[in-house]
């Protein structure tokens, strides 16, 4: 069972039932408990859920039932295709709150329910306590108590029957105390409980994944740009030059489309109509007499090569992401074998790729549509199978939004009912609905509009957003500074105090972050003309070559930033983004903080950094898990950072050189009364 796919209603959805009309169409069994307002929940069940392997999972419900009665409530776990369910007691957290938790050991497709049931036997007990406390006779409520016992042995095994009836026996005046209170009856009196009236929620499905798809750092290269001066590069090329990528402690090596381009209506440098003689056209005119989708591009290599660039990536610690794009040029295999999967003009000729008034034709767009639908589909299938029989368990997917949102429901279930370890990341930059429904559908992560949040309350509403149910229950954000197709006016006119900034909010803020390198560490910023977000002298049209031993190279920054995304266990464990007040419109603050280890970090950043700024962050002490008394010392963990802790507020100086900082909070050796604060 995909991500995407809801388990079948398994029991009855009590809550959701339509009242009776008339008195017979009632069941023959009444249920008391009603359960409402589970969580997670995605479209009521509609979709799954997204959680991380060996990391705990706490559900969540609102379990109700008429009356003073006491219930036992539930928690049911298992693997998607088990029979059995694993049940925990869940704990009333107060208003008729219950929650549990438990850990998924394994990768893959799970379902979760919770039930309740009116459990008379404890009500028994609490009410039999209070009227002992009220000096009542006891002699008729140990008479019910008997009874109530005597009747859940009845359905008991032999052993256990003896042992309830001894215990029932023993309710006596003087030794009542001591039969109510034991554990060992409580357990026989649960295993043998009367389930016929317990209410169970219809199963909610959960979809578990490796540690990768909620925290990684992407680094997205053109491979033919790293070969020596003059030349194509190669795969072996960039795998012999990965230390370098992997020194930064990036975990995702993505590769720009690595397969045959065509010619015909190849674009230029700088996206010229025409291309010159040796222009090597864009890696995303997919497919050329070398083949397709399936093919590697001559000048980058063999198929050996890329099995170098992959083991090699693995010696670094690095996965490698292949980009699916699901286009052609108009010379690629497809085009005249499978005409029919293409939609066509009037005379007869093939549509190339438009957004009006912009033209495209050096790219054919699929039909997915055609009345050969079924075999284009197993077609895109099939590609996705031959790549993870090389080794590829990472794929970044080129506009998704254009493509049937039932295409991929189907596709990412097909691939992850084999493989559950794969990752899809969708670069879809659209409405923001349309990329929630592609998550909701399956894809592990998502590119954001976090590019496009420059101001200080729309990034801090942005933070939360991403980071908070219910959207982070099935979206998972993967902040990109940059991207080949985007050059951000922040990044072209904030110099290198904005990039500072950048680099700083993508990798601190969430899980997931990527960079395009090496035109973010080179501080690339040059638009191909006034107004563009395209870059000038663009790598998607021509081979670049980069100076990596620049000495204003961003490397260093960057690097820190991954290590201590490894090192803080409040950074390392995808905590959200806490946003903290400040008295300055241009400071941005939040604190990731992590309760198990009691870490807490504190970024601040100047989103004017071109200017010295001086400001208060108020600590929300209770957000971070702090008494008010609490005396904190803030150590810097970027060079250069300062920062004083005065009362409940951090006091922060930033300037162009150093315009962000990132600090340690720890409680002070010394501990001081602190007089009450309004910081919340």
């Amino acid at each position: 069972m995909g991500p995407g796919r809801a388990a079948g209603p398994l029991f009855p959805e009590t809550s959701a039932v339509m009242p009776p009309r008339q008195l017979s169409d009632l069941p023959e069994t009444c249920h008391r408990v009603a359960i409402d307002r589970i969580i997670p929940d995605v479209d009521g069940g509609r979709f799954a859920a997204k959680r991380v392997v060996n990391q705990s999972v706490t559900i969540a419900a609102d379990i109700i039932c008429d009356g003073h009665d006491e219930l036992e409530c539930r928690l049911h776990v298992r693997p998607a295709g088990y029979d059995r369910w694993t049940s925990v007691p869940m704990t009333c957290e107060g208003n008729d709150r219950w929650q549990a938790s438990f850990t998924p050991g394994r990768i893959g497709s799970w379902e979760y329910t919770v039930s309740g049931r009116v459990d008379h036997f404890a009500g028994w007990r609490r009410d039999l306590a209070l009227r002992a406390a009220a000096g009542e006779d006891l002699s008729g409520e140990l008479v019910e108590g008997r009874l109530l016992i005597e009747a859940v042995a009845a359905r008991a095994s032999a052993a256990d029957a003896v042992e309830m009836n001894d215990f029932a026996a023993a309710l006596t005046p003087t030794g009542w105390r001591q039969v109510v209170d034991d554990e060992r009856l409580q357990a026989l009196m649960h295993r043998h409980a009367d389930r016929t009236r317990e209410t169970w929620l219809t199963p909610r499905p959960l979809w578990v994944d490796r540690e990768r798809a909620a925290s990684g750092a992407w680094y997205e290269a053109f491979p033919r740009s790293w070969g020596p001066a003059g030349r194509h590069g190669r795969l072996t090329d960039l795998a012999d030059r990965l230390e370098y990528i992997a020194g930064m402690g990036f975990d995702v090596l993505y590769l720009t489309p690595i397969h045959p381009i065509g010619r015909s209506f190849r674009k230029g440098k700088n996206n010229t109509l025409s291309a010159a003689p040796g222009d090597v056209g864009s890696p995303w005119g997919i497919g050329g007499e070398a083949g397709g989708h399936t093919a590697i591009h001559p000048d980058l290599g063999t198929f050996a090569d890329f099995e170098y660039l992959r083991q090699q990536a693995a010696r670094h610690g690095m996965e490698l992401a292949l980009d699916l794009a699901l286009q052609c040029s108009p010379d690629h295999p497809w085009v005249t074998e499978h005409p029919e999967w293409f939609r066509h003009r009037a005379d007869g000729s093939i549509r190339y790729a438009e957004n009006p008034p912009k033209k495209y034709q050096d790219i054919y767009p699929l039909d997915f549509e055609t009345a050969e639908w079924r075999s284009l589909w197993q077609a895109v299938l099939d590609i996705i199978r031959f790549w993870i029989d090389r080794g590829v368990r990472i794929f970044r997917v080129d506009n998704p939004h254009t493509k049937p949102f039932v295409f991929w429901e189907w596709l990412i279930g097909e691939i992850q009912a084999t493989h559950p370890d794969v990752l899809f990341l969708s670069e879809a930059f659209t409405r923001p609905k349309t990329m929630y429904r592609l998550a909701k559908l399956g894809f592990t992560q998502s590119y954001t509009y976090f590019t496009w949040r420059t101001e200080k309350q729309e990034l801090a509403d942005y933070l939360t957003e991403v980071s908070t149910p219910p959207v982070c229950d099935f979206f998972r954000p993967n902040f990109f500074t940059n991207t080949p197709d985007i050059l951000h006016a922040t990044l072209q006119e904030g110099g290198r105090p904005m990039f500072i900034v950048r680099l700083t909010l993508a990798a601190l803020s969430v899980g997931n972050w990527g960079i395009y390198g090496p035109a973010m560490e080179l501080l690339e910023a040059t638009p191909r003309e006034p107004g563009s977000e395209e870059y000038r002298d663009s790598e998607k049209y021509e081979i670049r070559q980069w100076d990596l031993d620049r000495p204003d190279s961003l490397a260093p920054l960057i690097t820190r930033l991954n290590e201590l995304r490894r090192v803080e266990p409040a950074l390392a464990r995808v905590q959200p983004p806490l946003v903290q007040p400040t008295d300055s419109d241009r400071l941005l603050a939040w604190c990731r903080y992590d309760a198990a280890s009691g870490s807490r970090v504190l970024v601040v950043v100047n989103l004017q950094p071109q200017q010295r700024c001086r400001g208060r962050v108020s600590l929300n002490r209770r957000q971070l898990g702090l008494d008010a008394d609490v005396q904190l010392e803030a150590i810097p963990l970027l060079d250069g950072g300062t920062a004083r802790v005065s009362g409940g507020a951090v006091e922060i100086s930033c300037t162009p050189a150093r315009p962000v900082a990132v600090l340690r909070l720890v409680k002070a050796a010394t501990q001081l009364t602190l007089p009450e604060t309004a910081d919340g």
